[in-house]
């Protein structure tokens, strides 16, 4: 029984028949060390998440980018109503600050940890690990005797909780293959950046009803739901440990050696091993790769710009209008409505480009073809941010400088969805590590900015103050027509570009 609870928990089924699948297949080689059986896929083997239906993959989807909702909400949420955890524990709003600043600080050390983790055991098992100890760190934070606790608590939670940042990506990897996981990543990026924007309007409305430990509790409410679905609902998808587990009970039922084709090719170091490549690869990118750093900066400033509003809207509309925390929390819904138009416009330019892929000779095309809606998104960013600095004073009516922040949601996700496509075309071996390096950046700039935005504001005032972010994003406008035009160029002098595209 024990046997079955286990296997249940590591790969989601307790079927050995289902994990061993047909003993009778006719496997490559004669299963001695010398030519051991090679395990790969048979066609339409049941336990390859690519043969799912697509009820089920959807519903794995769903699942996951709802988790990776919580995590990012959960960021947030703390925000809605600061004045509370002020008034309780007797704090300054920077003090209070932390707890916001702390909690995403975590997302720059955990996905490091978790990612190499999820290769050597697992997507489901690391999820449910990290998972259950967010959940407590959540229950801890709400039930906090003193501040210094809850900060603790909740850079514990942002540490723990962050696996599905980087892990429910490779979910959608996983069910999908290249040419089709197009609109499956949208919808995950998607619950990436509505979670910090949907955080305070909750937060806002909840605190204000029933203070901040309520806040905390409802986080910790939503993470064990999610928990639970994710125990009883998300299998495990990532091929290489399936294929794995197979081989050791194909090995340990016949006799014979059995190992999976990845392995056999490419030995699988060990934990220590990956977690080296994991620490040290994004560093070596970061100060290589011109492409990467650059990129990094850009969508670092893109994050620490909507985290800065976390801070900024309660300045403007609370602070100076006078609105309550409830109602200062809707400030935020702006942004998510900008969000979710661009989330449908990129999926008609996803469609646009696998049209485009089909179209071509070769099957494929330059990274700089992901490059056109960053423009656009590049361009309506600055207009929103000014349109918001300028006309967020409390003599013009709070309507205008809200669509100013709904043209920074959109510009937002059009930005960071382009870049990141960019990174993964031009890296495709090493996008991981790509990606691993401008999350790293990304979270530290989320972290920071919203430690001096009350002392920029405050300094400043509203107008200004509110300036300085459109102002350097005026300054991030040329990258994605620079990279359009010398891209290839750059990409032919990278060491792990010319790499990548030769695996």
């Amino acid at each position: 029984m024990w046997h079955r609870i286990w296997l249940f928990l590591l790969l989601g089924t307790s079927s050995s028949r289902k994990i061993v699948g047909n003993v009778d297949h006719q496997w490559l080689g004669n299963g001695t060390s010398d030519n051991p059986y090679i395990v790969s896929w048979p066609a339409n083997d049941s336990l390859n998440g690519r043969n799912y239906g697509t009820v089920r993959k959807v519903s794995i989807i769903a699942l996951s980018g709802l988790s990776t909702l919580s995590v990012a909400f959960a960021s947030s949420a703390y925000s809605g109503d600061l004045s509370s955890i002020c008034q309780y524990f007797g704090v300054s709003d920077e003090a209070a600050t932390l707890g916001l600043s702390l909690y995403v600080l975590g997302f720059a050390i955990g996905p490091l940890l978790w990612a190499p983790m999820s290769e050597a055991f697992g997507r489901r098992i690391v999820f449910l690990a990290t998972f259950s100890l967010f959940t407590i760190f959540n229950i801890a934070a709400a039930i906090s005797a003193n501040f210094a606790s809850l900060v603790i608590f909740r850079a514990l939670a942002g540490m723990f909780g962050s696996a599905p940042l980087t892990n429910s990506g490779g979910v959608v990897a996983d069910l999908y293959s290249a040419e089709t996981r197009g609109l499956a990543a949208v919808f995950y990026s998607c619950a990436t950046f509505l979670g910090p924007v949907l955080g305070p309007i909750a937060g806002g409305f909840l605190g204000e009803a029933q203070g901040w430990r309520w806040v905390e509790g409802l986080l910790a409410i939503y993470s064990g739901f999610m928990l639970i679905l994710g125990i009883l609902c998300v299998p495990e998808t990532f091929s290489n440990v399936l294929l794995r587990r197979r081989a050791a009970m194909l090995s340990m039922q016949t006799g014979k050696l059995y190992v999976t084709s990845v392995d056999h090719r490419n030995p699988p170091g060990s934990l220590a091993e990956r977690l080296q490549v994991s620490l040290t690869r994004p560093l070596r990118l970061l100060s290589k790769e011109p492409i990467v750093l650059v990129l990094a900066l850009y969508m670092s400033f893109l994050y620490g710009t909507t985290y800065l509003l976390l801070a900024a809207l309660p300045i403007v509309f609370q602070r100076v209008r006078g609105w309550s925390p409830g109602m200062g929390g809707l400030a935020f819904v702006p942004i998510a409505i900008g969000m979710l138009f661009a989330t449908a416009f990129m999926i008609f330019i996803n469609r646009q480009y696998t049209r485009n892929v089909r179209a071509s000779e070769t099957g494929q095309l330059p990274p700089e073809a992901r490059l056109p809606s960053g423009k656009a998104g590049a361009a309506l960013i600055p207009m929103g941010l000014f349109l918001f600095a300028w006309t967020n004073g409390p003599s013009i009516h709070w309507a205008v400088c809200m669509v100013g922040t709904a043209f920074f949601g959109f510009g937002n996700i059009c930005v960071t969805l382009a870049l990141v496509n960019y990174l993964v075309d031009s890296y495709v071996t090493y996008a991981a590590s790509a990606l691993a390096a401008a999350t790293v950046m990304r979270s530290l700039c989320g972290a920071t900015f919203p430690l001096f935005t009350t002392y920029l504001y405050d300094e400043l005032g509203i107008h200004w103050a509110s300036s300085v972010p459109a102002c350097l994003s005026l300054a991030c406008l040329p990258a994605p027509y620079l990279l359009s035009k010398f891209g290839p160029r750059i990409r032919r002098r990278s060491k792990f570009a010319t790499l990548a595209m030769s695996d």
